[in-house]
């Protein structure tokens, strides 16, 4: 793979709406990873949790719940806000084996569920053969195992 850029995606998300990151480009030979994720509140002040989850399938982005065995699921994190104002420590974990062919997915859940969810993700842009494009392609889709 030949990284060829980087990219940064930030925003925000309604608590438990499931939003789409446009990243598809057409082309089945090019792709991004993602290498950082982090989720903050969007009111400071309070006393309220929130978190996210990146999914590179939109069927697979229905609950709040972190599944790390789901191989939908790429990316996890989160923070606790105290009521003083002051922030508990950032969590987030990014499965380092991620690639992204065509769009991401974003899913927010705030404690209160009154407030947006901030976001900021770094991706980073490889060019690649096609096979391993449509290897990436199948691996991030759900497979509904069991259902």
């Amino acid at each position: 793979m030949k990284k060829i850029g980087e990219y940064t995606a930030r925003g925000t998300v309604a608590h438990q709406i499931t939003q789409r990151i446009n990243l598809f480009d057409g082309r089945f030979d090019t792709g991004y990873r993602v290498v950082a994720f982090q989720v903050g509140p969007q009111q400071i002040t309070g006393d309220h949790d929130v978190s996210g989850t990146l999914f590179t399938d939109s069927d697979g982005s229905g609950n709040n719940d972190w599944d790390w065995s789901d191989n939908v699921q790429i990316a996890w994190s989160g923070i606790s806000n105290l009521n003083d104002g002051m922030h508990g420590p950032a969590y987030s974990v990014v499965d380092e084996d991620n690639l992204i062919i065509e769009d991401l997915f974003i899913r927010g859940h705030s404690s209160d569920g009154g407030f947006d969810i901030n976001y900021i993700i770094k991706f980073e842009k490889y060019e690649f053969s096609e096979w391993r494009g449509a290897l990436a392609m199948v691996r991030s889709k759900s497979q509904n195992v069991g259902s």
